[in-house]
């Protein structure tokens, strides 16, 4: 709950609900709605064209900022060729699912597992773990370009 001040600061005080703060579920079937998109490499503007939205909007949804309607799921599953009861988490199979997805969702994620499932040399494998690890390490001290 937060609190706000009506009529200046002397103004009685209401409390309103957190609204402002995405609810883990919507963020959840958002991040299934981006992983998929991406894997069937769609982009977030032919996405909104198929749907008559905006890229905006997408982005909305696939943070979660923007909870999804019922109907919409449906037309986004038909788009995504999926079912919708996927992109609710209704089909996953293990409690881990929603750790994976979430770190799928992060931009690049699906191209870089994308890129590194193409390496076929271990050594070449262990090697990128190593780079991206410490990249991961000292990423605030690392500045590219």
């Amino acid at each position: 709950m937060r609190r706000i001040r009506r009529g200046g600061s002397s103004g009685e005080i209401l409390t309103m609900p957190d609204s402002d703060r995405s609810d883990p579920i919507d963020v959840a079937v958002g991040s299934r709605i981006r992983v998929r998109r991406q894997a069937l490499k769609i982009s977030q503007s032919a996405l909104a064209d198929a749907l008559n939205l905006s890229f905006q909007q997408i982005q909305k949804y696939e943070r979660g900022a923007n909870r999804v309607s019922a109907s919409m799921l449906v037309k986004i599953a038909r788009k995504l060729e999926c079912s919708a009861a996927a992109l609710l988490g209704e089909t996953e199979a293990h409690a881990g699912d929603a750790e994976f997805l979430q770190l799928l969702s992060a931009p690049g994620a699906v191209d870089l597992l994308t890129a590194f499932s193409k390496i076929s040399d271990p050594a070449v494998r262990s090697a990128v773990i190593s780079v991206a690890r410490g990249l991961a390490n000292n990423g605030s001290r690392c500045k590219v370009g």
